[in-house]
């Protein structure tokens, strides 16, 4: 059965996951070919980010605070205590950009090693849950990026065997591009001329067992130049 990616979406539930890691990491690190460079990133990482989320968090309280302040004194309903800056402690040191590109990218390492195991998936909490899907309304979600210049056509497997691309090279049509079976694809066509610039879109739908299944995607878009 697949499996959904490991990472939660929301900004709690990454947070969250991030503390679980940097904090687990340490104990694997060694086994699983993770230097000690990398581990003690990590824990800053995610202390670095702990820090900043909460700031985050008190400074958007601050100022609904002060909106409702605001509010209540100029439609003369009685003022409660005037709002104060909150005070936030010392941050810990700064980071570099990119804190979770970084743990992917080892998260990835990790379970590719030859001692990884389950259990220290399970642990670092690195696998994702079981995943249900109906092959009556699955339905691919695409993300363009350009590598090179060229689109590369993000997606992911979500059970199926793979994916059925369909372009429009900004003609107005769209044109079967190829069948993909592992995620991602990067499209290699010649791109316009030098100095000129296309509106190239992208469709797809799932296959299983030499057949399309689900529903189309939305379009995607990204502009190329020559």
């Amino acid at each position: 059965m697949a499996k959904s990616y490991f990472l939660p979406a929301d900004e709690p539930g990454k947070l969250k996951w991030l503390n679980n890691f940097a904090a687990k990491l340490p104990t694997y690190a060694a086994s699983v070919g993770v230097t000690a460079a990398e581990a003690t990133q990590t824990t800053a990482d995610a202390a670095y980010f702990t820090f900043v989320v909460g700031a985050h968090n008190q400074h958007t309280k601050t100022t609904r605070d002060w909106t409702a302040y605001k509010t209540a004194l100029r439609s003369g309903t009685a003022l409660g205590a005037m709002p104060t800056t909150p005070a936030l402690g010392v941050p810990p040191p700064a980071v570099p950009a990119g804190i979770f590109s970084r743990v992917s990218a080892i998260a990835a390492r990790i379970k590719k090693h030859p001692a990884y195991t389950e259990a220290i998936g399970q642990d670092l909490g690195i696998i994702g849950a079981e995943q249900v899907v109906d092959p009556t309304t699955v339905k691919p979600v695409l993300e363009l990026t350009l590598q090179a210049g060229h689109p590369n056509v993000g997606w992911s497997k979500s059970g199926m065997d793979g994916i059925e691309i369909w372009v429009d090279r900004d003609t107005g049509t769209f044109a079967f591009l190829t069948i993909d079976t592992v995620p991602d694809y990067l499209d290699t066509a010649a791109l316009p001329a030098a100095g000129a610039s296309a509106v190239w879109k992208y469709k797809a739908i799932y296959r299983l067992n030499d057949e399309q299944v689900g529903q189309w995607s939305d379009v995607a878009t990204i502009g190329v130049m020559g």
